[in-house]
């Protein structure tokens, strides 16, 4: 039984998101926190969940790397089937970093239910930290067949809006960037830009996507 964090809203939601942390922090960090804060401040509810490896961390269960992304799928559709049976109305599916990506894969499966109307990244991890002659990891944004928008700092050393210029994105991705962000999306001190108001801007931007999706 997949275990739950709830932000929601006093009022009925715009939609629900069903939200990932990335790779190497929990669901109750200090960002997935501040991230759940300001969707709900913009009528978007969130469940927060946790991978088995990350679960287990906390009953003393060793600190090993998490499994690859693909074997992450199997968790990510347990999830979402405990929202779909207990929560009304539209859902997003999304994450952080590495919890995007697993949710983008998701979304090019076949079975995706159709309530699910869209996937939501924040910070996708288009290639490893800081190299992008690496392997870049395009196939699950390519092969969604759900809407895709991601959240991406301006200078994400997993991809950057340079790097990024330099590509081209199917049609259903969208990317709404942030000022100066990095991976968490913090500004330097120089930017005019802070975290909080990167944060709020991540969600604002969220919250309109949700809208455009259910036409509200």
């Amino acid at each position: 039984m997949t275990d739950y964090l709830w932000t929601r809203p006093d009022s009925d939601p715009v939609a629900t998101l069903l939200l990932a942390h990335g790779a190497g922090a929990t669901m109750d960090s200090a960002f997935m926190t501040r991230l759940a804060t300001s969707l709900e401040a913009e009528g978007i509810a969130v469940a927060r969940f946790e991978f088995a490896y990350m679960a287990a961390r906390r009953t003393g269960g060793a600190k090993r790397p998490p499994p690859k992304a693909d074997k992450l799928i199997g968790e990510f559709q347990t999830a979402l089937q405990g929202i779909l049976k207990d929560t009304p109305g539209p859902i997003l599916v999304g994450g952080k970093s590495m919890g995007g990506r697993v949710a983008a894969m998701l979304a090019g499966g076949s079975s995706l239910p159709p309530r699910v109307l869209g996937v939501t990244c924040f910070g996708f991890p288009f290639h490893p930290d800081g190299k992008p002659e690496g392997e870049w990891r395009l196939a699950p944004l390519q092969e969604s067949k759900r809407p895709i928008q991601l959240l991406q700092g301006d200078r994400d050393p997993f991809g950057s809006k340079k790097e990024l210029d330099g590509i081209t994105l199917p049609d259903h991705v969208a990317i709404h960037y942030l000022e100066d962000g990095n991976h968490d999306f913090g500004p330097r001190g120089k930017s005019p830009a802070t975290l909080a108001s990167n944060i709020q801007d991540a969600a604002k931007a969220t919250a309109t996507f949700a809208r455009k999706l259910t036409g509200a």
